[in-house]
């Protein structure tokens, strides 16, 4: 039997090939049980020739993952069959190797010796120190594969296996059985339904005051400012100034009417809770403009133009801040992009420039330039409220819970990802203690970052997340906007 040959087939053969839905039994898990089939098999004190066969069947145990996933034991019992006489295995070491692979299989069912020294070295995380570590691993990667919806359907599970699990080997019994119970006792007493309450009372005010504040100096910019001096700016807020200066409409009414039809687009295409806010934020704006009365503060152009964009993008920005949006703009952008092949910049600057034109040819060019300028200096100063976040966002996550956290990218929040393999560590200090790592990258949309960092900082409040912004993106799945 040559071992260390097969060992060195199979193992890259994991490495490389082992499907990415795999979050458990991944090559590590085939090192674990292999070593603790050789603990075990030393206590129990069986022979150097079984020993081979042991270790052989614990280095195959899994090597059916690589084809499928449900009966992955008789996968792997077609791998052992055609590969292994290129090894030096008899047929009969050979069945005996597939009986012991296919005693693993759930619920455990050992014939012999060494079947039940396998099925014990497969499990023995059930009483071990990091039995929570390896457990969150399982239950992601069966909440991948569809086999459970959620936590408290996995804890009921694990429950019952646990019940009716029991070691085979008087080394297993011995050495991990209490401590086996000891966790299922854990597991019964802890209700997983019940989860930390995180306190959202500080962030609901903050959004809320955002809002209100960013309502307020958004319609002091149009009131005292831009409507006055019959300015415009771009995006629905534009063409709402068009229709009020035109047909002589009540502005309060004609903004929010306007901004409707994108709320409820932006309710399928972005999310409710996201259309929501937006509707609260544009019918409070609505009032304001209401009740707050027009005041010229000033006739110089210049100052209007400057100052009223500057306003108007402070209040702006300070609502996107809160997750919401005044201008439905970006929605119809989004929902025009599904339809043609433009850019979200290409849309959004052929409507506005619609916008002006119409403006130059009803007021005047000069106006029209002015206003081009008042459109300039609110959409730098939204760009500088809300941190310089564009319409798309590339976001680094460095983590010592990689595995999780590409899980919820990919499975929740709907992001392609790409891997760089990397170390962590290098601490002043402790400039000798590092460890690899998977470096996460993205690309999300700049109102997906909020929910991003609550995502991963619920999975790991020490992660490293920096982003940085990507002026235009194509390709891959970063049109699939997900839902807020």
């Amino acid at each position: 039997m040559q071992y260390k040959e097969l060992y060195q087939f199979v193992i890259p053969e994991l490495e490389n090939n082992l499907p990415d839905n795999l979050i458990y039994h991944k090559v590590e898990h085939t090192k674990t049980v292999i070593e603790n089939a050789v603990y075990i098999a030393e206590k129990e004190g069986i022979s150097a020739e079984e020993l081979l066969i042991l270790k052989t069947a614990a280095l195959l145990h899994d090597i059916g993952f690589l084809s499928t996933y449900s009966g992955h034991e008789v996968s792997g019992c077609d791998f052992a069959r055609k590969n292994l006489p290129n090894f030096n295995y008899t047929p009969e070491q050979i069945e005996a190797i597939c009986e012991m692979i296919m005693a693993t299989k759930i619920p455990q069912n050992p014939k012999n010796k060494l079947s039940e020294i396998l099925c014990d070295a497969d499990v023995f995380y059930l009483g071990g120190d990091h039995f929570d570590h390896y457990s969150e691993k399982i239950f992601s990667e069966l909440k991948i594969n569809g086999f459970i919806k959620n936590k408290v359907e996995f804890n009921k599970m694990q429950i019952d296996f646990l019940n009716a699990h029991h070691f085979f080997t008087k080394t297993a019994n011995e050495e991990r059985n209490q401590n086996k119970q000891e966790n299922k006792a854990k597991l019964e007493t802890t209700n997983p339904n019940k989860k930390p309450k995180k306190n959202y009372s500080n962030e609901n005010i903050q959004d809320f005051i955002s809002v209100v504040f960013g309502v307020i100096i958004a319609a002091f910019a149009l009131k005292s400012f831009l409507v006055p001096n019959q300015f415009f700016d771009g995006g629905v807020t534009g063409m709402s100034l068009l229709v009020h200066e035109v047909y002589h409409f009540n502005l309060a009414i004609v903004i929010v009417l306007l901004n409707l039809p994108l709320i409820i687009i932006s309710y399928f295409t972005v999310g409710k809770r996201f259309a929501y806010k937006t509707f609260m934020s544009v019918v409070f704006l609505g009032l304001c403009l209401w009740q707050i009365p027009s005041v010229d503060i000033t006739n110089d152009k210049l100052i209007v133009s400057i100052f009223g964009g500057a306003f108007l993008g402070i209040g702006v920005g300070l609502v996107m801040r809160a997750g919401a949006a005044l201008d439905g703009i970006e929605v119809l952008a989004l929902y025009t992009l599904k339809k043609t092949s433009f850019t979200i910049t290409e849309i959004i600057l052929g409507i506005n420039i619609i916008i002006f034109g119409i403006a130059a040819l009803k007021f005047g060019v000069e106006t029209s330039l002015y206003s081009v300028l008042t459109y300039f200096a609110a959409t730098r100063t939204i760009d500088y409220v809300v941190e310089g976040i564009q319409a798309f966002t590339g976001v680094t996550i460095i983590s010592a819970k990689s595995e999780e956290i590409k899980n919820q990218l990919v499975n929740r929040l709907g992001r392609g990802i790409t891997i760089y393999k990397g170390e962590r560590g290098f601490l002043p200090g402790k400039f000798d203690v590092s460890s690899d790592c998977d470096i996460i990258y993205t690309v999300i949309t700049r109102l997906e970052m909020r929910r991003l960092k609550n995502l991963i900082y619920d999975i790991d409040p020490e992660a490293f997340v920096f982003a940085n912004t990507i002026k235009e993106a194509s390709g891959g799945i970063i049109k699939s906007r997900k839902k807020h």
